[in-house]
C-alpha cells in the first residue's frame, strides 16, 4: 500500500458532475483530486452518451437533408451514398477532442487526476487500485480528504430475459459503434435514448420497430407534445408497437425473433439487432457504500442525500445520476458547482424547477417546468398559449415548419409554469424559457420582449401572446 495523500476534496468520477465540481472546487482554492477508472475522462456523457449520440444524430441529419430536402433548395447532389466508417471516425474525433479538453481543463486548474478504481475506505478515506494484470501487480493507494464527492454516474439497465451480448442484443453503448447499418433494428423502450438512436439508424437506412409497454412514448413530456412527436416519427418511418411487452427474444444465427404480448394477443417480430433501452440505474457497484455505511434507497438504488448533497456520512457527498432526479448531464454539472461551493463554505443550490429536458430527434423536443397534465393534477388555475412553426417566417424559409411552442402560465399571476417546444432547434430555443422560469417571469414578459425577425424564437413570443388573450379575458 502506497503512502497516504491528503486533499481538501476527493471526487470519484470525471463526468459532467465530477469534472465541473473539481474545477469549481479548485477555483475556490481547495486542493482537489479527481479519480477516474476509465481510460478517458468525461464519463458516460462524453464517451458513450450525450456527445457521440449527438455527433451521429447531426451526421445522419445531414444525410437525410441531402436525400430529401436539398433538391427543394435547388441543390443537385447526384447519387448519395453513406461511408459509415468515416462517420464513425468523425464521431470518435469529436469525443477525443472533448475528453482531451476536460483533461486540459483539470490540469489547468491544478486538479490532480488519478487513474484507477476508487473505493470508500472510511468517512475520510478512499483507496485507489491502479494498474493491470493480476491483483499482485496492481498498486493500491490510500487518499484522505476532508470531503469526498461521489459522481460515478449511471449504467444501462438490462432486462432479466434479454441479457446484452454486444452482437444481437445490444445496449446504447453498442448502438453507438455498429460497423454496419442494421437491416431491421428493434428497440425495447420508448424513452429519449431509444428515440434518438432509432432516429440515427433510421436515417442511415435501417428499418426501425419500437416496442413500448406503455400507451405512449417519451412519457415525461407534455402529452400534446408527445402525441405530436409520435405522429411525426411514424411518418418518418418508425413502426410503433404500443402497449406491447417483450416476453422473449430468441437469438438465431442471423436474426432475433422478438415475441410480444399486447392486450392478450401475441405477435412475433424478426429483426437483426435488438436495442434494449429501458432506462439507467445509479452506478454504485464497487464503491464500498455498505462498507462505510452510506445509505441508499432500496427501490431505486439512489444514494440518499440532504439539500446540501450530503449523505448520512457528513463528509461524503453525492451528485448527478447517483441521486434522485432526472439523469441529465446539465443537472449533474449544476449540482457539481453547488456542492463545491457548499464544501467551500458558500451557499450553493440548484433550482430543480428550471432544469431543461431535451430529446434530440428531428424535430427536437425541449421543455422546462410543469406539463399541462401536472398542472391539472395540482389543480393550478392556468392559461395556455400555442403557436405553430408554420407561422414563423424563418421556419418557412428553411422548410422546417413541423411542430409548435406551448406556454403555460398561472391564470391569476401570469407566472410561467412551463414551456414545451417541438420543432426545429428547440434544444437551443428552450434556454430563454429556462431563464424565464428561473427569474419567475410572466408570459407578458416574454410577449413584450422584442425578438429578432425572422427567427424561430418568434414562435415563443407568439405563444406567450396567445396566453395573454386567455389571461386578459379570464374570469
Amino acid at each position: 500500500m502506497a503512502a497516504k495523500s491528503t486533499y481538501d476534496v476527493i471526487i470519484v468520477g470525471s463526468g459532467p458532475g465530477g469534472y465541473v465540481a473539481a474545477v469549481r472546487a479548485a477555483q475556490l482554492d481547495l486542493k482537489v483530486a479527481c479519480i477516474e477508472k476509465a481510460p478517458r475522462l468525461g464519463g458516460v456523457c462524453l464517451n458513450v452518451g450525450c456527445i457521440p449520440s449527438k455527433a451521429l444524430l447531426d451526421s445522419s441529419e445531414y444525410l437525410q437533408l441531402a436525400k430529401s430536402q436539398f433538391a427543394d433548395h435547388g441543390i443537385k447532389t447526384g447519387r448519395i451514398s453513406l461511408d459509415l466508417a468515416v462517420m464513425m471516425a468523425r464521431k470518435e474525433n469529436v469525443v477525443q477532442d472533448l475528453t482531451d479538453n476536460v483533461k486540459r481543463l483539470l490540469e489547468g486548474h491544478k486538479v490532480e487526476i488519478i487513474q484507477g478504481t476508487a473505493q470508500l475506505a472510511a468517512a475520510d478515506q478512499v483507496t485507489v487500485e491502479s494498474g493491470s494484470g493480476s491483483s499482485k501487480k496492481k498498486q493500491r493507494t490510500t487518499l484522505s480528504a476532508k470531503a469526498i464527492i461521489l459522481a460515478t454516474g449511471s449504467e444501462t439497465v438490462p432486462l432479466p430475459d434479454l441479457p446484452f451480448d454486444g452482437r444481437q442484443i445490444i445496449s446504447s453503448t453498442d448502438a453507438l459503434k455498429l460497423d454496419t447499418v442494421p437491416k431491421h433494428l428493434g428497440i425495447v423502450g420508448g424513452g429519449y435514448i431509444g428515440l434518438e438512436l432509432g432516429s440515427v439508424w433510421l436515417r442511415l437506412g435501417a428499418k426501425v420497430s419500437l416496442f413500448e409497454m406503455l400507451p405512449k412514448i417519451a412519457t415525461g413530456v407534455d402529452g400534446q407534445v408527445g402525441r405530436k412527436l409520435q405522429r411525426v416519427l411514424k411518418r418518418q418511418g418508425f413502426k410503433f408497437y404500443m402497449n406491447s411487452k417483450v416476453t422473449r427474444a430468441k437469438t438465431m444465427t442471423k436474426n432475433i425473433r422478438v415475441e410480444l404480448e399486447s392486450k392478450g394477443k401475441k405477435e412475433t417480430v424478426t429483426c437483426d439487432k435488438l436495442l434494449v433501452s429501458v432506462g439507467r440505474r445509479p452506478l454504485t457497484r464497487g464503491l464500498g457504500l455498505d462498507q462505510v455505511g452510506v445509505e441508499t434507497d432500496p427501490e431505486t438504488g439512489c444514494v440518499k442525500v440532504d439539500t446540501a448533497y450530503r449523505t448520512n456520512i457528513p463528509s461524503i457527498y453525492a451528485i448527478g445520476d447517483l441521486i434522485p432526479g432526472p439523469m441529465l448531464a446539465h443537472k449533474a454539472s449544476a449540482e457539481g458547482i453547488a456542492v463545491a461551493e457548499i464544501i467551500a463554505g458558500r451557499p450553493g443550490e440548484v433550482n430543480y424547477d428550471a432544469i431543461p429536458a431535451i430529446i434530440y430527434t428531428w424535430p427536437e423536443v425541449a421543455s422546462v417546468g410543469l406539463t399541462e397534465e401536472q398542472v391539472k393534477e395540482r389543480n393550478i388555475p392556468y392559461c395556455s398559449g400555442t403557436y405553430p412553426f408554420t407561422g414563423a417566417g424563418r421556419a418557412r424559409c428553411m422548410g422546417e415548419t413541423e411542430g409548435f411552442v406551448k406556454v403555460l402560465a398561472h391564470e391569476k399571476t401570469d407566472r410561467i409554469l412551463g414551456v414545451h417546444i417541438i420543432g426545429p432547434r428547440a434544444a437551443d430555443m428552450i434556454a430563454e424559457s429556462v431563464l424565464a422560469v428561473e427569474l419567475g417571469a410572466s408570459s407578458e414578459d416574454i410577449a413584450r420582449t422584442v425578438h429578432g425577425h425572422p427567427t424561430f424564437a418568434e414562435a415563443l413570443q407568439e405563444a406567450a401572446m396567445a396566453v395573454q388573450k386567455c389571461s386578459i379575458y379570464a374570469s
